[in-house]
């Protein structure tokens, strides 16, 4: 039997043998249910067990799948699904790369109530670059069931349809600062696909809302001080959003040509432009060409994130690997399209999961829209490349459990970085005396909310 975990945690674990007991009331995976296992001995639990493991075998973590032993590297932990479990059982979830450049997100289980005795008891491969093996499905009595990835129904593959409505939370803990910093964070709004009240903002020091003008986007900004490191800026969002399909805008022919120009990571070179030509030869409409380029990306990109270059957009190195994560791929796709003639563009947002209704999300999403026969059609290509049978649906459909934060890239905003130009705003950026400073991502969190809820908003200066 499989049961609904504690608390936001909505990971599925599978009970096997004489069954071990787990509290659908238990805590939440950060709290101990009378023991003392956190958060990080999980992390270092797991940690361990791969390199011990490693260490053994010739600087290879062994994992048997499909009657193939795969020689494998760690490559990341997902902090963010750690948990436990209660009753002494624990959850992992990391990525580990073969030699083939393979990626595999494999779940782990363990077992212990010390923090030096923690010892897996299972061990199941997830996702294969990106494409799961299986989702799972939970039953009306809480209980959670494994399910094949090609048996599952639409919203256990990330689709509602229709309409959505959740809160959201944006959270950011800001880094240590060893000086005077600058910190730029997006403030979502409303448009015609979704309905955004901002129901709080709370920051450690005032903060000013900047207009960037190319696109139309908001800006949060706010100036620190070294003794603001640690401090936590939280921005509250009810959200009402709805399914996206090709849609009519008043576009000026000049707004359209601007969708046509190349961006820094995002160029119109020698390479695009033969590439394009070729896929769409014989194609007669604006509407063809596009889908001949997203099935080329769909196709020909693997979903990968590790090594050096993917997460950035870069449209020559998603086209020079063939691989990369969702910015990779739409950015990728915007620089064919382009090429081609075909005005393209690039949003930024989260994907709100589907299967549950409340919880952490694995960090931000992007997709892009294409112009084509007076309208705008919306594409999620990482998404189809995922889930191959949803790949006609993401050509011109976009699933209502959406959330935009921005659009564009290369955003100019005055106070801006001294770094130029942002290359797109999902992640805060922070500078300190004008260096770029690194940080950890910020934490999203949403609670979905029952048909026509409301919510006050508060006035944002």
């Amino acid at each position: 039997m499989i049961q609904r975990l504690p608390g936001s945690y909505v990971l599925p674990i599978l009970i096997v043998a004489v069954a071990v007991a787990i509290h659908p009331a238990g805590l939440r995976a950060s709290e101990s249910a009378g023991d003392s296992i956190t958060i990080a001995h999980i992390a270092a639990g797991i940690e361990g067990h791969i390199d011990r493991s490693s260490r053994a075998n010739g600087g290879f973590f062994k994992l048997d799948h499909q009657g193939v032993t795969l020689n494998l590297r760690l490559i990341r932990i997902h902090m963010e699904y750690l948990a436990n479990l209660g009753d002494g059982v624990q959850f992992a979830c990391v990525d580990l790369v073969g030699s083939d450049g393979t990626v595999y997100d494999v779940d782990f289980f363990l077992k212990g109530t010390s923090p030096d005795a923690l010892s897996v008891t299972e061990t199941h491969v997830h996702k294969l670059d990106g494409r799961p093996i299986y989702t799972w499905e939970q039953k009306p009595d809480g209980t959670w069931h494994r399910v094949a990835a090609e048996d599952a129904g639409e919203e256990l593959l990330g689709v509602r349809r229709g309409e959505d409505r959740f809160t959201f939370t944006y959270r950011f803990t800001l880094p240590q600062l060893d000086g005077p910093a600058k910190i730029w964070l997006p403030l979502a709004q409303s448009d015609a696909r979704q309905t955004v009240s901002v129901t709080s903002i709370r920051t450690p020091v005032p903060y000013r809302t900047l207009e960037e003008q190319e696109y139309g986007n908001k800006v949060l900004y706010l100036m620190a001080r070294p003794e603001h490191g640690g401090d936590t800026i939280e921005i509250r969002y009810h959200v009402r959003r709805v399914e996206t399909s090709p849609y009519d805008a008043a576009e000026s022919a000049e707004a359209l040509a601007g969708y046509l120009k190349p961006k820094r990571l995002v160029p119109i070179n020698d390479t695009f432009l033969s590439l394009a030509r070729k896929l769409t030869e014989g194609r007669n409409s604006d509407l063809m060409r596009a889908r001949e380029l997203y099935n080329h990306v769909v196709e020909g990109v693997r979903y990968a994130r590790y090594g050096e270059g993917w997460g950035r957009g870069d449209a020559v190195y998603a086209c020079n690997a063939g691989s990369g994560n969702c910015t990779d791929f739409h950015s990728y796709f915007i620089a064919l399209a382009r090429a081609a003639g075909i005005p393209a563009r690039f949003r930024m947002g989260a994907a709100i999961p589907s299967e549950r209704d409340d919880g952490g999300i694995d960090g931000y999403h992007c997709w892009a829209e294409f112009h084509a026969e007076g309208q705008w059609w919306p594409v999620d290509i990482s998404e189809a490349n995922k889930y191959t049978r949803l790949a006609d649906y993401y050509f011109g459909k976009h699933p209502a459990n959406r959330f935009e934060l921005t659009l564009g890239r290369d955003l100019v905003v005055e106070p801006g970085p001294s770094s130029g130009p942002i290359n797109f705003l999902a992640y805060p950026v922070v500078e300190v005396d004008g260096e770029p400073v690194a940080c950890d991502r910020p934490v999203f969190e949403f609670q979905r909310l029952p048909a026509h809820a409301t919510a006050e908003a508060a006035p944002i200066p």
